[in-house]
């Protein structure tokens, strides 16, 4: 009798292990779409990285409301998902319901802290790469005048407009920074024909060069730049391709390297606050051949330079969500 029980423990044990390791990770996208050509798509392209490289599959879902954030989690959470990653600060409140119920499954979130023993919250410091493409936003402006659009207004945006900010003036003190929200609610993420609104109204003020951090309304921001004869910059992803020869340079903000290491580590990510920046290449700008011809060689340089000082602490780019102040900038 003994015996065995040993022998169907040990058998449960083996099962059990070997649905631990077959577990899929699962992604769950913010409003907008997993394909916005910005942050849901940068996700996105982190997961299917992985799966090509390691033949592995991921589920996913792109939720249509706000209604469906804890619901997607607990029932990734209830079919064995292990890790569920989900890109976007709006899921703070339902992970944090959720958490708890299920301490045996490692969550991630990205650009929130969730202080749970099982989550992973991932933040970067995105002050520090628009702060770069600020420098190059003011080196390429002829006119003296650069613009900001974000999406919806909250201060995590208002950290990329105040880095920007501060980038732009370190080149030229005088400029002039031009800055506008979408809007207030979650619908400011996919509104591309107001972020066209917005880009002509900045460029009727003079700006010749636009940083869009918007999510799917930046589409409108860059495609309006384009069509108006004007610079624009990308956010998240690498936009450059979008209108080859138009887009200054975009501010990557490795969303995808967040969810590749995620699901890289499965049900033994290590948990805890997990910060993304300058320093470990979390945050850059996006230089290939198709803005090459925009960027000169003394540009690079400036801002490489930069780069130096801003790892080493020479430079401090004043962080909004530190004190939601910015001495470059007046929202």
């Amino acid at each position: 009798m003994t015996l065995m029980k040993s022998l169907l423990g040990a058998a449960a044990a083996v099962a059990l292990t070997a649905g631990a390791a077959s577990a899929e990770p699962a992604l769950v996208f913010d409003l907008g779409g997993k394909f916005d050509k910005s942050f849901n798509e940068s996700a996105y392209n982190g997961a299917k990285r992985w799966a090509d490289e390691t033949g592995g599959t991921f589920r996913e879902i792109e939720l249509q409301s706000d209604a469906q954030r804890e619901q997607a989690l607990r029932r990734f959470a209830e079919s064995g998902a292990n890790p569920i990653v989900m890109a976007g600060f709006a899921f703070a409140t339902a992970l944090g319901e959720v958490a708890g119920d299920y301490p045996d499954t490692k969550f991630a979130i990205i650009d929130m802290v969730v202080d749970a023993p099982n989550v992973r919250s991932v933040v970067f410091n995105e002050h520090e790469g628009s702060y770069l493409v600020g420098m190059l936003a003011a080196q390429a402006s002829e006119s003296g005048t650069v613009s900001f659009v974000g999406g919806m207004d909250i201060p995590l945006i208002r950290r990329f407009a105040c880095g920007y900010a501060q980038g732009a003036k370190a080149v030229n003190p005088d400029i002039n920074v031009v800055s506008n929200m979408t809007g207030t609610t979650p619908t400011a993420w996919n509104d591309p024909v107001k972020g066209s609104e917005l880009t002509k109204a900045q460029i009727s003020q003079g700006s010749d060069v636009v940083f869009a951090a918007a999510g799917g309304t930046g589409v409108g921001v860059l495609q309006t730049a384009a069509d108006e004869g004007i610079l624009s910059i990308g956010v998240d992803s690498n936009q450059n391709y979008l209108h080859p020869g138009k887009v200054l340079t975009s501010m990557m903000k490795r969303v995808d390297n967040a969810v590749y290491d995620a699901l890289t580590a499965g049900a033994d990510l290590e948990t805890g606050f997990n910060v993304m920046g300058l320093s470990n290449e979390g945050v850059g700008y996006a230089i290939d051949e198709n803005n090459a011809s925009l960027i000169s060689a003394e540009m690079t340089e400036a801002v490489e330079a930069a780069k130096v000082k801003i790892v080493s602490g020479e430079i401090a780019v004043h962080d909004y969500m530190s004190d939601e102040t910015c001495p470059a900038l007046t929202f």
